[in-house]
């Protein structure tokens, strides 16, 4: 069972997480909330067997964060140019795409749904923790530890995405682009001994 989740390049693994993300999505259209969906409606919307389901997902838990991180992993590859980093101004984009999707997904977060948003909120720094680590290793000066590389990539990712999620509780006080130019100004002073 648990080699399936070693060899999620193979194309049938692939196609099968996707049937059980569009069932997923398309409930959660139809539902409006996340904790209302339970696995075996997910896998009845999908035509496959639960044991399936179990073959791809240790838990309901396990399955929200891959769908979260798909979903974010997606915005990003629309909005943003290879998907990378590559300067201060594409920084400024990836702050507002963090921005942007917690605004469009809060809704499906009612009051039922507030234990998965650690989950969440847990799946989307990870990834912004990935493509900042990927770019400040390529930028870094050479002179700067893989230690101070890490922490700062760490710092910067929960640093963005912690303003993003108390902006997206008020997002009537201040507008998207004001606060990511405030958070750009504090990450990139942040990021400047690492870059050098």
């Amino acid at each position: 069972m648990h080699n399936m989740l070693t060899r999620t390049e193979d194309p049938r693994v692939k196609r099968t997480r996707q049937l059980l993300m569009q069932a997923f999505m398309e409930l959660l259209e139809q539902k409006k909330n996340v904790s209302s969906i339970s696995v075996q409606d997910i896998t009845a919307y999908a035509t496959v067997n639960r044991s399936t389901f179990y073959a791809h997902f240790e838990d309901k838990f396990a399955f929200l964060e891959s769908w979260m991180r798909e979903k974010f992993k997606e915005k990003l590859q629309d909005e943003l140019p290879n998907a990378a980093l590559s300067d201060i101004g594409s920084l400024r984009t990836l702050i507002l795409i963090v921005y942007d999707f917690l605004f469009c997904t809060r809704p499906y977060l009612t009051l039922s749904d507030r234990q998965y948003e650690p989950l969440f909120q847990v799946a989307m720094q990870k990834e912004l923790y990935d493509l900042l680590l990927t770019w400040l290793s390529e930028q870094a000066e050479p002179t700067v530890s893989r230690e101070t590389v890490e922490t700062a990539a760490l710092i910067a990712s929960w640093g963005i995405f912690g303003s993003a999620v108390e902006w997206s509780r008020h997002p009537q006080s201040k507008s998207a682009e004001d606060m990511a130019r405030d958070v750009l100004v504090v990450v990139a002073a942040g990021l400047a001994p690492v870059l050098g």
